[in-house]
């Protein structure tokens, strides 16, 4: 008998030692992947950015210089994972200010928000615009900056569209400080 529960012990903790080692080899938990301390032109942090992507193994970050020296100039940084976009920040440089609307993005469920001129959030993502230079009269031109965020899968729209605002507002400061508009200066 005492032989018969030696074994009997010997063999459930061969199993349990299996179980252990099958539960270490499974691949651990997705995360979503590491990002740079700054991201998009150093606009933003990683952990910012971070709450509107999905789990993946690789992100990359694609964005061109943050210039806008003319009339209809665009910048665009994307933030994929796994090869599939997930967060963009875009700013357009537009003469008129009265070129720059919002009615393709307003919906049913959009909202408009106190950052820059007409600011606007929607479930996903928020926009903006500032006067960098302002025109002399109606048909003379400035220098209008339209601003959004958008992500494209975000968390819960209310989440979303709480934290978003924040972040179009930290978008603002950069590219105002970025173009160097003396209109940014008289505000401070």
């Amino acid at each position: 008998m005492f032989r018969f529960e030696k074994a009997s012990r010997a063999a459930m903790a061969g199993v349990f030692a299996i179980g252990l080692l099958v539960g270490c080899s499974e691949a651990d938990p997705k995360a979503v992947p590491r990002l740079p301390e700054r991201v998009c032109w150093g606009a933003f942090s990683s952990t910012e950015v971070a709450e509107f992507l999905p789990t993946g193994d690789k992100v990359t970050i694609r964005a061109r210089p943050f210039v806008l020296a003319d009339n209809m100039d665009e910048v665009t940084c994307n933030v994929n994972v796994d090869g599939i976009e997930r967060f963009t920040a875009h700013a357009a440089y537009q003469d008129f200010e009265d070129l720059i609307e919002w009615g393709s993005w307003a919906g049913p469920d959009s909202r408009p928000i106190g950052v820059g001129k007409k600011g606007i959030v929607w479930p996903g993502g928020a926009g903006t615009y500032f006067v960098c230079e302002p025109s002399g009269s109606p048909s003379e031109p400035g220098k209008y900056i339209k601003l959004y965020i958008d992500t494209s899968k975000p968390p819960g729209k209310g989440e979303v569209q709480n934290t978003l605002p924040g972040l179009l507002q930290e978008f603002l400061t950069f590219a105002e400080r970025e173009l160097k508009c003396p209109g940014a200066a008289a505000k401070k």
